[in-house]
Formats: C-alpha cells, structure tokens, sequence
C-alpha cells in the first residue's frame, strides 16, 4: 500500500532507477517492502503463547486461557491438531453469556466459528491485505495458515500497530529528504 501510495501522489509515475543509482546505495521507493502478516504476527501478543485450545474442551477453559494471556480469541483444533476454528470473546457473550448457558458443559466447538466459515491469510500476505479481509467481514482476529497449518494468529490491534510503524518509518525518512539530513529518494 506504501508504494501505491506514493505512486498515486506522483500521478501514477513511478520511475525506476538506473543501475548506477541503486550501485550507490540510494534507496528508492521502488525498495518500499509492505509489512507482511507474518512480520506483525512476530510483534503480536500471540506469537509467544499458545493461541489454540481443543474444539472438545468445555468453554471455561476458553475463558480461562483467553483471561490468562489477555487476549481476545483462540484458534480452535481438532483431535489431530487441526484448524477446526475460532473462539473469540464475542462467541462467549453471545452464546453463553447472554443465553445464560452453563460455559462449564457447552464445549468449545458448540460456540466457536466453523473452520468452513472462517477467513484466514497465509504469512506473505502483506498487513493492508490482512487488514481488508477482516474489515470486509467484521472480524478482528484473523489466523495464519501455512498450506494446511496454522502457525500464528493476529488481531486487528496487531495490523494497525504495524501499519503505524510503516507509516512513521516512511514519514521520518521523507522529512529526513526534505530537510538533507539523509534518506535520499529517487523518484
């Protein structure tokens, strides 16, 4: 998105450098990386635990877990250890809290979001394509699958977080170019 940004701003021209610029060092927007999920998910609360619990647990230990580590939702497994879903703290007060339901006989996978119905994004996916398919769906949390595994789960917290950082880095280098003190841009 930084890039198209920029591109945008100069009316769609964007030229590439000759050789003997990049030879030099200079960087230029061409070199803009997009942050990537993964990259978000690595500064998340979630990449130092474990965010999954088992689709048979009874829902207090959701709850459990989700109060222990401060967070907002669990990815759910099956037996074989599988995505089967997600549990969010939106699922409890809707399903459980609200129906008066007892969380210590509904198991998790009575309430959770079926794997068939879920939105997921692989770690490649850049923050702005993370941050799309969630506000498309209005959900906040959204796990990261590798081929058929999850490896990782971030919020929305964690994309605008690392949307920010981008932003910044990319604000303190165009003032660092236009006031001389570095961070040269070929446009």
């Amino acid at each position: 998105m930084m890039l198209a940004s920029y591109t945008r701003m100069l009316g769609g021209r964007l030229r590439v450098p000759s050789p003997s610029v990049a030879a030099r060092g200079v960087q230029t927007l061409g070199d803009a990386k997009a942050a990537t999920a993964g990259c978000a998910w690595k500064k998340s609360c979630y990449s130092g635990i474990d965010y999954t619990i088992n689709e048979d647990s009874p829902v207090i230990e959701a709850v459990e877990k989700l109060a222990a580590y401060n967070v907002g939702a669990l990815v759910t497994t099956d037996v074989q250890g599988n995505l089967s879903g997600v549990l969010s703290e939106r699922d409890y007060v809707t399903k459980i809290a609200l129906l008066e339901r007892s969380s210590k006989e509904v198991k998790v996978k009575e309430i959770s979001t079926k794997a068939a119905n879920l939105v997921t994004a692989s770690p490649e996916e850049t923050t702005d394509e993370c941050m799309q398919k969630m506000l498309g769906r209005d959900i906040r949390h959204l796990p990261l699958v590798d081929g058929k595994k999850v490896v990782g789960i971030i919020s929305i917290k964690d994309l605008t977080k690392s949307v920010l950082e981008e932003k910044d880095h990319c604000i303190q280098s165009l003032a660092s170019f236009a006031t001389g003190a570095g961070g040269h841009f070929v446009v």
